[in-house]
Order: structure tokens, then sequence, then C-alpha cells
């Protein structure tokens, strides 16, 4: 019997509070993580507030900046997770940055023409108290603008290929107050990640054919 394809997942964490604070944001993301764990792909965490990611759409820009060590480590993985909270109805700043870094893959290439990251998976997850999930987990597919995003670039979403929570409008309990993870969220984070995982090993198998 042939093994599954030994698969590798980064989650880029953008909450706003640096490391070791507690965020919402890092929880959602570790739950995902769990079931991909437990679909046998190897997982990393990154927290971004906590490294220097330049402002600009390169893939380097130069001096301090530390986007270049995440990038090679989202080059490395198969998945990508991408954990956002809300705030005024949009996704972190930290998320957008991320996104606008992301931007430089449109033009790097395989060595059969391919984006670099087409044979890659991206899922979101999302939290907040406010209603606005659902737009933010678009804001993220769709990216920069309705141009350009995570497919534009060359990432592949799965089916379901998201998951959120809201708390109650005018509230202030967050996702890691809570005692129990919702059913209905737990049944969309499992889902996430197993279509992510499933859809990482049938590219893996079958890759898209040359672009030359």
């Amino acid at each position: 019997m042939t093994q599954p394809t030994p698969l590798r997942a980064t989650a880029l964490i953008c909450t706003l509070k640096p490391g070791p604070a507690p965020s919402s944001s890092d929880l959602i993301a570790e739950n995902v993580l769990a079931v991909l764990r437990d679909q046998g792909v190897a997982c990393e965490t990154v927290r971004c507030v906590d490294f220097n990611i330049a402002p600009g759409v390169e893939a380097d820009m130069g001096d301090s900046d530390q986007w270049p060590q995440i990038r090679a480590q989202v080059l490395e993985s198969d998945i990508l997770l991408i954990s956002t909270p809300i705030w005024l109805g949009h996704p972190s700043s930290v998320a957008q940055r991320v996104l606008e870094r992301l931007d430089a893959e449109l033009s790097n290439k395989d060595d059969q023409g391919r984006p670099a990251v087409s044979q890659k998976v991206a899922i979101v997850s999302v939290v907040g108290n406010e209603d606005g999930a659902h737009k933010t987990v678009a804001d993220i597919f769709q990216g920069l603008n309705i141009f350009q995003g995570l497919n534009d670039i060359g990432f592949n979403i799965p089916a379901q290929g998201c998951t959120y929570w809201n708390g109650a409008a005018m509230e202030s309990t967050d996702y890691n107050d809570l005692d129990e993870v919702p059913e209905a969220v737990a049944s969309a984070t499992a889902a996430a990640a197993r279509n992510a995982a499933h859809l990482a090993r049938v590219l893996h198998s079958a890759p898209y054919p040359p672009y030359k």
C-alpha cells in the first residue's frame, strides 16, 4: 500500500498582539492545525507581528526586513493558513501586510513556467466580535482588490476552505474565552483542514501541466 505523501503546513497568525499574549487568532489556527496533524501534516506557526515585515510588494525589501525567512517557510510548505481577527470590518493590518508581500509571488514561476505556488493550498480562519467573517474571508482570498489575491497568485482554494467565529455584537467575549468551541465552528474547522490536506495530496500526485 502506498504511503500518503508527507505534507507540511505553515500558519501565518495575523493577530495584532505580540507573543506570548493570548490570541484568539492563534487559538483558532491551532484548532485547524490539530486536525491537519491528525491527517499526518507537519505544522508550524508564525506570529507575524513578532517579525519586522517591511512594507512593500517585493520578495525582499532589504535592510532589516524579515519577510524573506517567512516567505521561505511558506514556499517550503504545501498548505498555507492565514488566521486573522476582524478589526473595523476588515482583516487586520498585519494580514493586509502579509497579502501585500505575497503579491511578489505573481512573478515567481517554477521551471515549468507555472506559478511557484500553484501546487500549494491556502485556507483562512477568522475571529471577531461583530459581523463580517464572510467578508473578511473574501478579503483574504481576493487579496488587495477584486483582480488579485491568493488564487490569482497561484494558491489553490479547497472546498469550504475557511472557518470562522463571530461573537455577539456589542459584547466583549473573545474566542479564547469560550469554554468549548461551538459544534458548527468545530465542524467547519475540521472540513477546512481535511479538504486542504486532501487537495494538497492530489496536487502532489497530479501537478498542473507545464505552462510552457
